[in-house]
């Protein structure tokens, strides 16, 4: 498989990722509204104002939520997949004697034809190392030394 289909298939697990938590976090406000909307006063009021409080925190929760899928999301607009280098950049595919990674968003770990990758941030600690290398340069990360085998 090229290593532009690679890219590609990658961008949209990471696209799909990102859809997947919006809308998860949408069920939750819609909910959240439903339940703020039928909480009625009862002669118990005390209970009334703590399930209203809790929701009200899952609101704030969901809400902050949504703040980091838009910022996922303004980082996928970044990734040019199309943009191939041998130094290490927002949307280069790493693959290292340890593992492989997809710069981009954390995502986690990602499978595309049987090949394991995993989707970092250029912030998170080993993104942060990561970024701006070159093939064959080595990154110690949590005591492993790492070598870069390929950038594309």
């Amino acid at each position: 498989m090229s290593q532009l289909k690679t890219k590609e298939l990658l961008f949209n697990l990471c696209k799909d990722f990102v859809n997947k938590r919006l809308q998860t976090v949408e069920e939750i406000i819609s909910s959240n509204q439903k339940g703020l909307q039928s909480e009625t006063k009862s002669s118990a009021g005390d209970k009334h104002e703590t399930g209203r409080a809790m929701l009200q925190l899952e609101m704030e929760k969901a809400s902050q939520q949504l703040e980091g899928i838009s910022i996922m999301n303004q980082i996928l607009s970044k990734v040019d997949i199309s943009k191939s280098s041998k130094i290490a950049h927002l949307g280069s595919v790493i693959i290292t004697n340890k593992a492989n990674y997809f710069l981009s968003i954390s995502a986690g770990q990602l499978s595309v034809k049987n090949n394991t990758y995993f989707a970092i941030s250029i912030s998170s600690p080993i993104g942060k190392l990561l970024l701006g290398k070159k093939e064959n340069e080595e990154v110690l990360f949590n005591g492993n030394l790492i070598k870069i085998k390929e950038i594309f």
